[in-house]
């Protein structure tokens, strides 16, 4: 399988998330929360159709903003399953309003979401899925894994000999700074 440092530069929709993002660590709740967001509308579609809807998502969502999100009730739910601009599927519409309403809390029980994560790691794939499983809602091994690798909580983004990698070494991801399973 080729590494997605083999075809995504110089794409319009791969290079930029590649070059910049993927792989990347963040500690900006909103970035965690839309990056978790977009892996769940992502499942059993490809990431290409989800580059394209990102601003769709972004303007449906505001913004992705935890508390606007969380706020969500049935208008809003009727709403974004007419929207054509995004993904409309009602389990991951309303995962993704669970899911605000999860980072939420978060702030309360664990000092929000990129701390519960650094709470958490390093800590084998297998055992991040049962943790985000009994956490959040539509997230299975694929969307976890994808999530984790994202924002550098798991190694494999990128080949060492790729630009992005040099630039996330600099940012010494959390999977750099501990070893993880």
């Amino acid at each position: 399988m080729p590494w997605y440092c083999d075809i995504a530069p110089g794409d319009p929709w791969h290079g930029p998330y590649h070059d910049r993002e993927y792989g990347f660590p963040s500690r900006d709740e909103t970035v965690l929360f839309e990056r978790l967001s977009l892996e769940i509308f992502q499942a059993g579609l490809s990431w290409l159709t989800v580059l394209k809807k990102r601003a769709a998502f972004s303007a449906a969502f505001d913004g992705f903003v935890v508390d606007s999100v969380a706020r969500y009730g049935a208008r809003e739910t009727k709403r974004l399953l007419a929207d054509a601009g995004i993904i409309r599927n009602r389990l991951k519409i309303e995962a993704v309003i669970a899911n605000a309403k999860r980072v939420q809390a978060l702030r309360a029980e664990a000092g929000g979401f990129a701390a519960w994560l650094d709470a958490h790691h390093p800590r084998p794939k297998d055992d991040w899925v049962r943790l985000f499983r009994e956490t959040f809602r539509f997230t299975g091994g694929e969307i976890t894994g994808e999530f984790l690798l994202s924002l550098g909580y798991l190694p494999g983004t990128h080949r060492p000999d790729c630009p992005a990698f040099k630039r996330i070494e600099r940012l010494q991801p959390p999977w750099m700074r501990a070893p993880s399973g």
